[in-house]
Parts: structure tokens; C-alpha cells; sequence
């Protein structure tokens, strides 16, 4: 149990008394004690129990639930509901765009209790036809489900890194003093993972392996040489590809690469795939070099013009997260961040950089607090204090300003001529064909005050498909204007997709590593957009916030002096 868990507890207990038409004021209570949580920087879990009332809107029942939590992960409330609620409804209430009352509705009126059972609705038109809903909502419901089927047993690489770690310990022990080694996706630092691969010597101790009490393998499609299971308390796979000695590289080369990686012609007549299987060679820089190719790290191998430029030995020296100087795009309690603007900035500085870049939402996205004038050049000034106190570290006055509909920035110009840099992004109306979308982009790009173009396609991985653009148009307008664009380096983001990055620097565009930080722990999510940064081929120099805290300032300076 953590402070994190607690919440989305909370959260549960509240959608379930939604759906079970609990007394609003109950509700009430509640939310206003899950939003007062959620809002402080305190942990949980790290509180005083005698404490607990001390927080705004934590009264006595929800200071029980949250002791009761901490003790066994429950409360008595929770349970009660969750024993009334078939287990089905709660995979419903998962489903983007269905609250506690449509789900309700939809229960009461139609008897759906199971997502099999609201796709085949939806399929036969009954959804469409109950008051409220309408066919908009229906097709809606149906691309959610068939998106979220699509992904039934993947993992954010950031959510499932430890297990796979853990795994591979205990498959080591397991094992014996025998080579084994994670690849495949894994290995490859993909984004999304669909399985964990293991390559492991032929003299580990089987017999064990098969008696491991975590996963259940599944004989009907396994062999000798590979073995393929499930965890039986995650939804992932497992696969053990078992080797002789002599064949350990070759095969985790062989696993550490894509299909396409694999199928990349090296000469006319022999790919990849075709020289790893000659053996001879004894390291993996032996293989490249004897066949005329530069290194090519392990995160490139994707069949995506690696092997190209291998050949031509213009794979460049690949970004370090120890190269970036700064961090960019972050928020702090002026708008929806966890942590005060000075807490941000303290915090920053003690890791090491040597700039901090704040961007709270701008005034439009009131659903999170976004900053209208005023508050802004109240922010302004506390910068301009901090920035003495916490010199040679520097605060960047920055705004993450929402692209409206029609493409257009939500202050006017001399507001945002006040900041020493913008991040302009899409945070609503998701539903545009590419046309439009990208027209909107495109808008947005050319505005003179634009700095960097934010999560390009507004993704949120496992959960929403982004909205359709026109990458090349897109980043070709970034050229031509300077402006830079973003890989946001939150988990559930990573965008600007890494297949695109190298497409970016080939034009000049250069790219913005940023976490999206909405609080101090957030600054940690650098490391996952360096590992996609990595994928796509980028290097220091095309990476703005490789630069010093001097020459970032002078590039903002520069940039503001030409809108002038």
C-alpha cells in the first residue's frame, strides 16, 4: 500500500457510491477530502495517525478508511460496496467517457454487467436508442473498448521496468550459475512491453523452473527451447528461450532485435538475420565492424534505417540524460502542480541542474487552475525573488498555453511577450480528422511566440490514441519557423513518438526532453525520454535543453529579440 494507492482507492469508493446512490453529502465529503489529498504534498503513508484530521476535509469516517487502508488495504465501506457490485461494472467504470450514472443507466436498463456484454450492445444498436447516450456515445464506447482490448496484457515500459527486473533475479536464482539475460522488447527500451523474454543457458535447473509457483506455463505452446507462460499476479508473459553456450550471442542478438531489424539488408544478397546465423564472430562490436557496419546500440535495432546509416557510419554519438542541463515544462501550485513554485525550483537545483523552466496551464484550462493575467504576473514577480535567492540557478518564466480550436494561443500578445519562452499545446476538442488537426498545429507553429510545440499528438499510451496529424508537415513547419518540439518524457506520453525523432533532426528541428513534472517526484520521468529520445537517433547537440543555463537564456533572449 502507498499514498498513491490510497487515493485511487478513494477514488473507487467514491465512483461506487455514485453508482449505488449514496447520499450526495457523503459523496461530497469525500471528493472534497480526495481533492484535498490529492493537492498536498504530504505522503500518506508517512503521516502521524493522529495527524490525519489535521488535513482540510479529512473528517472522522475518512480518517478511519485511510488508517483502515494502511492496515489491510481496505476499509468496511469499500468492501460493502465492492460485494454489491459485480466485478464486471468495475471494468466498465474503467471505460473513457462512462461515469458512475451512464454506467448505472446501462446496468439498470439493459443489464450489462461485463465489457462482452456492452460491446455486443453497442453492436447491436441498443446503447444508441437509451435516453443520454445517442449514437456518438455509442461508437464511442465501441473504439474504447476494441482500443483497450487491443491492449489486454501490455505495460507502460516505466510501469512494468521493476517487475521485469525482479524477474530476472529470480530467475537467475532460480536458474543456477548459468547465463541469462532479459531481451527482446524489454532490452530494446520499447515503450510499450507485451511480454517479458528471457534468454537462459541450457544447463539451468529446469526443474525448478518448471515448479515456479509465479507462473502458469502453458505446455500446448511451448517446446524444448521454449518455454511460454503467464504470471499468475500480473497480466504478462513470459517467455524463456533456453541456449547452448556456443550459441548464447548470436540468439541474443537474434532476441534483442525486431523482425525488421533482422530482415535489413547488409549486402545484396544477406540481411541481418541471415549473418548472425554464419556464428562467427565472438562479440557483438566484432559482428558490425566485420561486415563493414558502425555500432548500432541496442535500442536502435528496429528495422527503422539503422542498418542504412550503420553502413554509411553516420549513427551519431546518442544522448545521456548527465547531458541535459535543465528541465522544462513543469508545473506548480499556481495552476494543477502538487508542489509550490519554490519547492519545484529547490528541488531541481539539488539534483544537479542548473535551470528550471516553470509552465502552468494558461488561463483556459480552468479544469486545472490554469493562470489567468493577474495570476500571472504574480508568478512573475516570485520568479524575479527566487532567482536572486537562488542564484546562479535560474527559474524560466515560461506558460504552457492551450492551442484553442482554431489554433490560435489564449492570451494576447502582450502577455505573452512577458514569458521568456511557451510551451504551446492541445488539451481539448481531441476529435478532428488529420486535416484539421494538424491545420490547428500548423496555426499554432507559425504563431511568432511559440517555443516549443508540446505533446505533439496529445497520446496517452494504453489509455487514448492521439489525435491524427500530419508528422511531416508538422515538423517541417517547425523548421521553418524554429520552432522546437517536444518529447514529453511522462510514462503515459513519450511525444513526439521516437520513430519520428530522427525525421526532426534531419530538418533541424531540435528537441525538447520535458516531464511534464506536476510534482517533485515527476523530475525523475526525464529518464524515459531520453531512453525514446535514444531510440529515434538523438544526440546533445540537437536537444535544447542540453544547453547551458547561459545559453539557453541567450537562445530565449535571441528568439524574443527577432519577435520584437
Amino acid at each position: 500500500m502507498d499514498h498513491k494507492t490510497i487515493l485511487k482507492k478513494l477514488k473507487l469508493s467514491i465512483q461506487l457510491m455514485e453508482l449505488h446512490d449514496e447520499n450526495p453529502f457523503k459523496i461530497r465529503s469525500y471528493q472534497s477530502a480526495l481533492n484535498s489529498l490529492d493537492r498536498g504534498d504530504q505522503d500518506l503513508m508517512e503521516i502521524a495517525d493522529a495527524d490525519l484530521s489535521k488535513i482540510p476535509g479529512v473528517g472522522k469516517s475518512i480518517q478511519e478508511a485511510i488508517l483502515s487502508l494502511k492496515a489491510s488495504e481496505s476499509f468496511p465501506a469499500l468492501d460493502e460496496l465492492l460485494t454489491k457490485t459485480p466485478q464486471g461494472i468495475l471494468e466498465i467504470l474503467q471505460i473513457k467517457g462512462l461515469g458512475p450514472k451512464k454506467v448505472k443507466t446501462l446496468w439498470e436498463e439493459l443489464g450489462i454487467t461485463s465489457t462482452h456484454e456492452l460491446m455486443e450492445a453497442c453492436q447491436s444498436n441498443k446503447v444508441a436508442q437509451i435516453k443520454g447516450f445517442g449514437e456518438k456515445t455509442q461508437e464511442s464506447i465501441i473504439q474504447n473498448l476494441e482500443f483497450k482490448a487491443s491492449n489486454s496484457g501490455k505495460w507502460l515500459f516505466a510501469d512494468i521496468e521493476e517487475a521485469i527486473l525482479d524477474l530476472e533475479k529470480e530467475l537467475q536464482n532460480l536458474s543456477g550459475e548459468v547465463s541469462l539475460i532479459a531481451v527482446g522488447e524489454f532490452a530494446r527500451k520499447m515503450e510499450i512491453i507485451s511480454g517479458a523474454e528471457f534468454l537462459v543457458g541450457n544447463q539451468a535447473d529446469k526443474k525448478s523452473l518448471k515448479n515456479w509457483d509465479r507462473i502458469d506455463w502453458d505446455w500446448t505452446q511451448s517446446s524444448p527451447t521454449t518455454w511460454r507462460g503467464k504470471l499468475k499476479d500480473l497480466d504478462l508473459k513470459v517467455i524463456l528461450y533456453f541456449s547452448s553456450s556456443e550459441d548464447f550471442l548470436w540468439k541474443k542478438m537474434a532476441h534483442n532485435a525486431s523482425k525488421a531489424h533482422l530482415l535489413s539488408p547488409v549486402t545484396i544478397t544477406e540481411n541481418i538475420g541471415e549473418l548472425l546465423l554464419k556464428k562467427d564472430f565472438s562479440s557483438e562490436e566484432e559482428f558490425f565492424s566485420k561486415h563493414g557496419l558502425q555500432f548500432i546500440p541496442i535500442e536502435m535495432r528496429e528495422g527503422f534505417g539503422e542498418v542504412t546509416r550503420a553502413k554509411e557510419h553516420s549513427i551519431p554519438t546518442l544522448l545521456e540524460e548527465s547531458h541535459l542541463k535543465g528541465i522544462l515544462h513543469n508545473h506548480s501550485t499556481y495552476s494543477d502542480g502538487k508542489h509550490s513554485l519554490r519547492q519545484m525550483a529547490e528541488y531541481c537545483k539539488s539534483l544537479g541542474y542548473e535551470y528550471l523552466g516553470i509552465s502552468d496551464h494558461s488561463r483556459t484550462a480552468s479544469y486545472a487552475g490554469g493562470l489567468e493575467i493577474e495570476k500571472v504576473l504574480k508568478q512573475h514577480q516570485e520568479i524575479d525573488e527566487l532567482n536572486k535567492e537562488l542564484a546562479p540557478f535560474r527559474i524560466f518564466k515560461g506558460i504552457e498555453s492551450d492551442i484553442l480550436g482554431d489554433g490560435s494561443l489564449d492570451y494576447p500578445d502582450e502577455v505573452l511577450a512577458s514569458f521568456d519562452f511557451i510551451v504551446s499545446s492541445v488539451h481539448s476538442i481531441l476529435n478532428m480528422d488529420v486535416k484539421r488537426a494538424t491545420e490547428r498545429l500548423l496555426k499554432a507553429v507559425t504563431n511568432p511566440y511559440t517555443t516549443i510545440l508540446g505533446h505533439p499528438t496529445g497520446r496517452l499510451l494504453l489509455r487514448r490514441e492521439g489525435y491524427p496529424i500530419d508528422h511531416q508537415v508538422i515538423i517541417d513547419a517547425c523548421a521553418e519557423r524554429g520552432v522546437v518540439i517536444e518529447i514529453n518524457a511522462n510514462p503515459w506520453r513519450l511525444d513526439l513518438d521516437w520513430r519520428w525523432v530522427n525525421y526532426a533532426m534531419e530538418k533541424g528541428v531540435k528537441l525538447s526532453i520535458n516531464p511534464d513534472a506536476h510534482e517533485m517526484d515527476g523530475y525523475a520521468d526525464m529518464k524515459y525520454g531520453v531512453l525514446v529520445g535514444r531510440k529515434g537517433g538523438l544526440t546533445k547537440e540537437m536537444t535544447l535543453n542540453a544547453l547551458s543555463g547561459e545559453e539557453i537564456a541567450a537562445y530565449f533572449a535571441k528568439r524574443k529579440a527577432k519577435i520584437q
